[in-house]
């Protein structure tokens, strides 16, 4: 028995055709005899039915690390130079990353269509940097506490680890007006 993943409206990525795109409706199949359908498919204004697994959730991912204070995600933005067909060897044909550093869509890090046109690859490895870099910076706060806790316990190339993403963690925590 199938229940829907997604609900109306909801804003979903096309893995399969690499575009965003908004649910317009839910279809189920139904069988004869049994009370929920068998499948769901949902209709997102591209000209057929998709299955779930053929669309991603527009959710940020959720840290697994308690204590990120910033949820960055990666959005697609649409390349308007150039055609689907004409990048065909991108990650993501027809898009390029844009890494949302707020609650909106808007405000972040973006790169032009043409800086991506050139390394798209670069970019994408990029942009999961960035996404990921909060979530590296309380893993890099946390190596720094236990090794402070522990301060006798610890091996001697965890404790150089440890004093390396301090340095690193006050690299990123300067103020700019001192």
């Amino acid at each position: 028995m199938a229940k829907a993943q997604f609900h109306k409206n909801q804003r979903v990525y096309v893995r399969t055709v690499g575009t965003w795109s908004i649910v317009e409706k839910i279809i189920p199949h139904w069988t004869k005899g049994i009370d929920e359908p068998l499948r769901i498919h949902y209709e997102v204004g591209l000209g057929r039915e998709f299955a779930a697994d053929e669309l991603q959730a527009d959710a940020p991912e959720k840290s697994t690390i308690s204590g990120t204070a910033e949820q960055w995600r990666i959005i697609r933005t649409k390349n308007k130079s150039k055609s689907i067909e004409d990048c065909a060897g991108h990650p993501y044909p027809g898009t390029h990353p844009t890494v949302v550093t707020g609650d909106s869509d808007w405000g972040g890090w973006r790169v032009p269509g043409a800086e991506y046109e050139l390394h798209p690859f670069r970019i994408e490895f990029q942009a999961r940097l960035i996404m990921n870099s909060p979530k590296m910076a309380m893993l890099l706060r946390s190596l720094v506490n236990y090794a402070r806790m522990e301060a006798g316990n610890v091996p001697e190339d965890v404790t150089a680890l440890a004093q390396e993403a301090a340095a690193i963690l006050r690299h990123v925590d300067q103020d700019v007006n001192q």
